[in-house]
């Protein structure tokens, strides 16, 4: 199964054609002012050019270091580790690798330390430490899952998947395929989905289904020439070879494998050399062209062992010694008997199978406590919803019975001050009644009082004054007399 390191396309780029892309870019430098435009877009140059110059990345790390652009330092040191992991400088991209993950975990940018840790466990797979690649992945996992970077999922799951399948455990393999291939989908990831379509073609290949393997082969390869991924590209070939050539047909197998081995030398990749090489080499072989398959096979075995890497010189070690054998040398068919049964012990024992389940039962046992964690958080937050709601309910109560209390408090005021009103107005009355009455009393003792005065004088002028009867009696006297 193919895998790849992260390249760090820090800014995404639409794939409308590879050529007016960067003419875009180069336009758009030309018209920049500020210096940390100029060296993103440098960068962005880089990355949609395929450029695996590795003095162009120094060069542009350099610039970023310089401008303390920490993100995009650390990005170009990883492309740079990216680079020497394809030339077969395993040490070297170990360390560039390491540094950008130092900058990254300093500056506690999360994205960044997940995407090396993901890259030193590739390095780590390719030497065969499988524990140690799994910690990695694993550890990657974890932290992009965190962070929600489903591209940096995608190649976990892929590279996971990678493990089991040379372990031997092909539906977990299919599993974490089909993981990296549903996530690559949903984020349209083309040259993601090509390559785990490619990885699962690998995988039914394994199950002897050479014709659905084929399919998914086909798919990757339209899909890589879309957006002109040469690895991608040469990937699909050197698979589509290996189907064809379980199909029996040789002249394709070997047309194919061709066409891959050109592609691969045009970018430098020696893995991908050595193990076209190798199944050139097989192939030949089966056919009876011996002296060209040792050629290939010799040339196989020096790129296998300038990389380092135990899978390419045990497959390497298997062809040869085959080709010894069809030679009678059997010494040196030994030898690379040897050499063949030390490196896939060194791929696949024990020990790494033991490894890989339990780190396999150590991720899902911190994912499940993670879960656990997480629904009893949710179930504490719910209660403690509830309670807020109930305590905003209560407290809607009771502010409604203190507003329903003022406002009774404040009609009862209302109420006792118009009775109050009421009661002075009532009292004002009275007041005025009874002062009218006692005006009224003094009014009508006066008058009698008057009346009686009155009475009193004529009784006194009576008294003084004579009567007329006694005048006339008088005047009649004396009239009698005269």
């Amino acid at each position: 199964m193919k895998k790849k390191p992260i390249v760090l396309f820090l800014f995404p780029c639409l794939f409308f054609g590879q050529n007016k892309m960067i003419d875009s870019l180069k336009l758009a430098l030309q018209n920049a002012k500020q210096d940390t435009t100029k060296l993103r877009l440098k960068f962005e140059i880089a990355e949609v050019s395929s450029n695996f110059r590795i003095t162009l990345w120094d060069s542009l790390s350099v610039e970023a270091k310089k401008m303390n652009h920490k993100i995009l330092e650390s990005a170009c040191l990883n492309n740079i580790g990216f680079i020497c992991n394809t030339q077969g400088d395993i040490s070297k991209a170990l360390k560039y690798y390491q540094i950008s993950l130092k900058i990254n975990e300093d500056i506690g940018y999360k994205m960044g330390v997940a995407n090396c840790l993901t890259n030193i466990g590739f390095i780590y797979e390719s030497q065969a430490n499988i524990s140690k690649a799994l910690e990695y992945y694993h550890t990657s996992l974890r932290m992009q899952e965190e962070i929600g970077n489903k591209s940096g999922m995608a190649y976990s799951f892929n590279n996971i998947g990678s493990i089991y399948y040379n372990q031997g455990d092909v539906p977990k393999a299919l599993e974490y395929s089909f993981k990296s291939l549903k996530i690559r989908e949903e984020i349209g990831d083309k040259s993601g989905i090509a390559l785990s379509l490619s990885n699962i073609g690998v995988i039914y290949d394994g199950q002897k289904k050479p014709e659905k393997a084929l399919e998914y082969y086909l798919k990757s390869l339209r899909l890589n020439e879309e957006i002109a991924d040469k690895d991608g590209i040469a990937t699909s070939l050197y698979n589509i070879a290996i189907s064809y050539d379980k199909q029996g047909d040789f002249s394709k197998a070997l047309e194919y494998n061709r066409k891959s081995i050109k592609i691969y030398e045009e970018i430098g990749d020696k893995r991908g050399i050595t193990e076209s090489l190798n199944y050139i080499a097989f192939l030949l072989l089966r056919n009876g062209e011996n002296k060209e398959a040792f050629l290939c096979a010799e040339r196989s075995m020096q790129t296998a062992k300038v990389l380092g890497f135990p899978e390419n010189i045990q497959k390497s070690a298997k062809t040869l010694k085959r080709i010894f054998q069809k030679q009678n040398k059997y010494k040196e068919a030994f030898e690379m008997f040897e050499l063949e049964i030390k490196m896939r012990d060194s791929i696949n024992n024990h020990e790494t199978q033991k490894a890989s389940i339990k780190k396999q039962m150590q991720y899902m046992y911190e994912k499940q406590e993670a879960i656990t964690k997480a629904e009893h958080k949710f179930d504490l937050e719910k209660q403690q919803a509830v309670a807020d709601e109930k305590n905003r309910k209560q407290q809607i109560v009771i502010w409604a019975v203190v507003i329903g209390l003022l406002l009774v408090i404040v009609f009862a005021g209302f109420v006792f001050r118009s009775l109050n009103i009421t009661r002075k107005q009532k009292l004002l009355i009275e007041i005025k009644n009874k002062e009218t009455e006692e005006q009224k009393q003094i009014i009508e003792e006066k008058q009698k009082e008057i009346l009686d005065s009155i009475h009193y004088a004529k009784r006194i002028q009576t008294a003084l004054i004579t009567s007329e009867r006694y005048i006339d009696k008088s005047l009649e006297r004396l009239m009698k007399k005269t």
